[in-house]
C-alpha cells in the first residue's frame, strides 16, 4: 500500500504500507488500520519483491523529511509523488507519474516558508519537458477542484480517479 487514509484500507495480506510523510495528519488512522492488519508498521522504506523495487526519494515539500517513491519493474518506471514543491528531478523519462495538484495556477505556499505545493499548472509544464509520458494528477485540492468545477483541464495529463486503475 502506498500513502491511503480516509476510506483507503486494503484488503489483506499486506506485506508493506509505504508512506510519504511519517508525520502526515493522516497517520494516526494509518497506524490504526496497520494494527488492524496484523501489526504492520507504516514506514518511508524500500520494498522489494521479485523484480519490482519501489524505492523513496526525497521531495521538497516541508521543513521536515517528505519522499515520494521511484517503481520499477518489467522495463518500466512509474512515480507517486502525490506532495511536492519543486518537480522531483527523479522523475525525468517515467512511464506514468502520479503527481500533487493542490494548488492550480499559483503553488501553495506554507507558512515560516517551509514548502508548499507546486501548481498543476507549472507541474504539467515540467513533466512535458522532463518527458514523463503518461502524468496522472493525485491529491487533488480546493484551487484544482475549482478548476474541475469550471471546466478546466491541465495543459498536459489527466485528473486522477478514485478507484480507476491507471496503467502507463
Amino acid at each position: 500500500m502506498l500513502d491511503g487514509g480516509g476510506a483507503s484500507t486494503p484488503q489483506p495480506p499486506l506485506d508493506a504500507w509505504l508512506v510519504c510523510d511519517e508525520r502526515a495528519e493522516l497517520m494516526p488512522g494509518i497506524r490504526r488500520r496497520c494494527r488492524a492488519l496484523g501489526g504492520l508498521e507504516p514506514a518511508v522504506a524500500e520494498f522489494t519483491c521479485g523484480r519490482l523495487s519501489i524505492i523513496p526519494l526525497r521531495v521538497a515539500h516541508t521543513s521536515h523529511l517528505t519522499f515520494g517513491y521511484l517503481i520499477q519493474g518489467a522495463g518500466r518506471r512509474a512515480v507517486w509523488a502525490p506532495e511536492f514543491w519543486e518537480f522531483p528531478a527523479w522523475a525525468d523519462g517515467a512511464d506514468i507519474m502520479f503527481a500533487d495538484a493542490a494548488g492550480w495556477r499559483r503553488p501553495i505556499r506554507f507558512g515560516g516558508g517551509v514548502g508548499g505545493h507546486a501548481p498543476v499548472i507549472e507541474t504539467a509544464e515540467r513533466a512535458r519537458r522532463h518527458g514523463v509520458r503518461r502524468l496522472v494528477f493525485a491529491h487533488i485540492g480546493r484551487p484544482s477542484i475549482r478548476a474541475i468545477d469550471a471546466g478546466q483541464r491541465p495543459p498536459y495529463g489527466e485528473w486522477g480517479v478514485e478507484g480507476r486503475t491507471y496503467r502507463p
